[in-house]
């Protein structure tokens, strides 16, 4: 019993690193588009959004996953997940209308070992906007 705890927690604790290098590896290839950086890890009404960045008129929340090759990570975001997605930029928007005029869009970044992040603007739908 005691040994499947610590596995359970190795292998959170390896998925929480491998999920933080591949956000930080993103906004690294966000920035270098011309992106700039307003949130990190914003969480809020049951939802986290990985990545807030603006380039001009467009704030971009961007969805980053990680995953082992780039066609697993494409298909790792599914309906709930965008649901909790849309009801964390709902609430980033609350606390910042000062953006409310700019073009709102949802990105997604995948990210897997050996292979230069990809890049899918408008990759779904915000809900509720």
């Amino acid at each position: 019993m005691r040994t499947s705890k610590l596995v359970d927690g190795k292998q959170r604790r390896a998925a929480y690193l491998r999920g933080h290098s591949g956000e930080t590896l993103a906004l690294l290839a966000m920035m270098m588009k011309g992106y700039r950086p307003l949130a990190r890890r914003f969480s809020a009404s049951g939802g986290e959004i990985d990545l807030i960045l603006r380039r001009g008129d467009t704030i971009a929340f961007v969805e980053v996953k990680a995953r082992a090759t780039l066609d697993v990570a494409r298909t790792a975001i599914d309906a709930k997940k965008r649901a909790r997605f849309s009801r964390a930029v709902r609430a980033w928007m609350g606390r910042n209308p000062r953006y409310g005029t700019l073009t709102l869009r949802a990105d997604a970044v995948f990210v897997a070992p050996r292979a230069w992040p990809r890049h899918l603007p408008d990759a779904f739908a915000i809900e509720g906007l």
